[in-house]
C-alpha cells in the first residue's frame, strides 16, 4: 500500500506529494461503514488539515464501475474527470463523461460513475457544505507586497 508523502507543515500550509497519477491504484482504504477495502482512492482533509473541504483522488480500473450509488447529507460534490471515459448517473439521468467533464451533485443526488474505457480512469472529487461558499475568488482575498525566493 502506497502512503502519502509529507512534504512540509506550517502554520499556515501543509504541503503532500500523491506521486504519479498512474499509480493511484496502490493506495487504498477501509471504508469507514461498510468496512470493505478500496482500491485507487486517496482522501485528502486529514493529510492537509483541511477545515472546509474533503477533496479525494480516486481511479476506476477499466470496464468496472463504482460497486455503488450514494448520497451525502450535508455536502455537495463535484467531479473532475482527468482521464478516461465513461457514464455519470445522477438519480434517473444517465450521461456520457470523458476527460475534462466536471459534474456537480447537489447531496440528495443519487449517484455513481461508470468507467467504459480501456484505461484507468483517473477523477478527483471536491466535496463541500452545500450553500456554504460566502464570497470565492476576488471578493475573498487581496494583493499583498511580497519577495519571492524562487
Amino acid at each position: 500500500m502506497k502512503t502519502i508523502e509529507n512534504l512540509i507543515k506550517n502554520k499556515n500550509y501543509t504541503a503532500i506529494n500523491l506521486g504519479k497519477l498512474e499509480e493511484l491504484m496502490e493506495y487504498s482504504l477501509i471504508h469507514k461503514v461498510n468496512k470493505q477495502k478500496i482500491e485507487g482512492k486517496v482522501f485528502l482533509k486529514e493529510p492537509t488539515n483541511s477545515t472546509g473541504t474533503e477533496i479525494s483522488f480516486n481511479s476506476l480500473a477499466a470496464k468496472t464501475e463504482q460497486p455503488y450509488f450514494h448520497i451525502h447529507y450535508k455536502n455537495e460534490e463535484t467531479y473532475i474527470i482527468l482521464k478516461g471515459y465513461g457514464f455519470f448517473q445522477v438519480d434517473d439521468n444517465c450521461f456520457e463523461i470523458k476527460e475534462g467533464s466536471v459534474i456537480r451533485v447537489a447531496p440528495n443526488g443519487e449517484r455513481g460513475i461508470r468507467n467504459d474505457s480501456d484505461e484507468t480512469m483517473i477523477y478527483l472529487v471536491v466535496q463541500s457544505k452545500e450553500n456554504s461558499l460566502e464570497e470565492y475568488t476576488t471578493d475573498d482575498g487581496k494583493r499583498v507586497d511580497f519577495n519571492p525566493k524562487w
